[in-house]
């Protein structure tokens, strides 16, 4: 059997899922003597461009040695040293690194790193460690930039298998990384809009601040909440929204629950339904023929008027069922059902630029309605299939108890 892996180049940011199978470490031990190399014999990466493996969870790092081994992900090194791997060396080769622990590098193993350290980001600029403290706990709304400790935890520690742990990795590849999402040499819908909306200083913050998280633990983050503006289009859109009041309210908050609220959902989510009931893309008896009437410019007015009304919520029962789907996934389907956090966010608000819409205080019968019709392929709008891949593992039960949730959310 030929030997495994010469170096484990992971993304640190994969959001999609990856179920390894079972494993066995002592067998992954001998199976990766040669990772050495690259990776140190205890899994802590012997130069800056090499991710560090110790720790790290199974499931993604077979989830990897998979996407390199059909050229999902693209790795001039990797690819051939994966094309002839069965699932079981990867399995093991990941239970022996997942074994190890994090924090298990040896001054041997630094020693070997002898380069200068990679720059992320311009000489002149000084990364802000709490400033990528902030950016990773907060995200930024404004521009659409997820809050990194939903997927990745608190300091980096995952607690999601299908997520790769941050803590005590080189901060010059997590640069490397965001660079690639952000420029596109790595491709993954949400981390390519996320890393695409960050600046090279907020990069260099982010990799400074996991240089050494414990320096700023005693710093609280903090963000600067943007209000929204009165524009002429939400002038003009006020306007050519009346007819919309009979279904959606006045002010878009829908005093029908089979109606969706409108008020405060971002513009391009709005747009895009929008342009998609015209097209047909998104199939509704009621909605067709009224956007059929609609010009572009009708429709960036009217989603303007909407997105800068303030949405009504009531006290409503949640459930804490639809609360651990939301936040965690399907516990009970291992790798079927991802978490919803990762594109609508932790408050529900959703992720504007990456076109995930807000979820929070919709009305409950709208939610499930429209969670049934994914599952069940009456809507098919999404993108990349995310929806309909998500609903078609949960049950009738799931989608009621995710519904409440998201419902009662603020």
């Amino acid at each position: 059997m030929k030997h495994i892996l010469i170096s484990l180049v992971l993304t640190l940011f994969g959001i999609n899922i990856a179920v390894a199978a079972s494993g066995d470490a002592s067998a992954g031990k001998t199976k990766a003597a040669t990772c050495a190399a690259c990776h140190g014999a205890n899994g802590i990466g012997a130069a800056d461009n090499f991710p560090n493996l110790a720790g790290q969870h199974a499931d993604y790092i077979v989830k990897q040695l998979k996407a390199f081994k059909n050229g999902d992900r693209n790795d001039a090194l990797m690819a051939p040293m994966a094309a002839g791997l069965p699932e079981q060396d990867m399995a093991d080769v990941a239970a022996y690194f997942a074994s190890l622990p994090r924090d298990g590098a040896s001054p041997e193993a630094a020693a070997t790193d002898t380069g200068s350290p990679a720059t992320a980001a311009p000489a002149a600029y000084v990364p802000d460690p709490a400033a990528g403290k902030s950016l990773y706990e907060l995200g930024d709304a404004s521009r659409s930039i997820a809050a990194c400790i939903d997927c990745h935890g608190k300091e980096g520690h995952s607690e999601v298998l299908i997520y790769p742990n941050l803590a005590n990795q080189h901060p010059e590849y997590i640069a490397k990384q965001l660079h690639n999402f952000k420029n596109k040499a790595r491709t993954n819908y949400a981390m390519n809009q996320f890393a695409g909306a960050m600046t090279e200083d907020d990069i260099a913050d982010m990799a400074a601040y996991f240089a050494d998280p414990a320096a700023v633990a005693h710093i609280k983050s903090r963000k600067v909440a943007p209000s929204a503006a009165i524009t002429d289009e939400v002038i003009a859109g006020k306007a050519k929204a009346a007819t919309c009041a009979a279904c959606h309210g006045n002010d878009g908050n829908s005093p029908v629950a089979i109606y969706p609220k409108l008020a405060g959902q971002n513009a391009q989510y709005l747009v895009k339904q929008l342009q998609e009931f015209k097209s047909g893309a998104r199939k509704d008896p009621v909605m067709a023929p009224m956007a059929a009437a609609l010009s572009d410019q009708d429709m960036q007015e009217i989603a303007s008027y909407f997105a800068a009304q303030k949405l009504v919520t009531a006290d409503l029962p949640s459930s804490d069922i639809g609360k651990k789907i939301y936040f965690g996934g399907d516990v009970s389907i291992k790798g079927k059902v991802t978490a919803c956090v990762a594109c609508h966010g932790v408050n529900g608000k959703g992720m504007p630029n990456a076109g995930f819409p807000a979820i929070a205080g919709q009305n409950e019968a709208y939610l499930k309605a429209q969670l049934l019709k994914f599952k069940q392929g009456q809507r098919d709008n999404d993108y990349n299939t995310m929806m309909q891949s998500v609903t078609s593992s949960l049950s009738a039960s799931d989608i009621d108890e995710l519904a409440k949730y998201m419902a009662a959310m603020k």
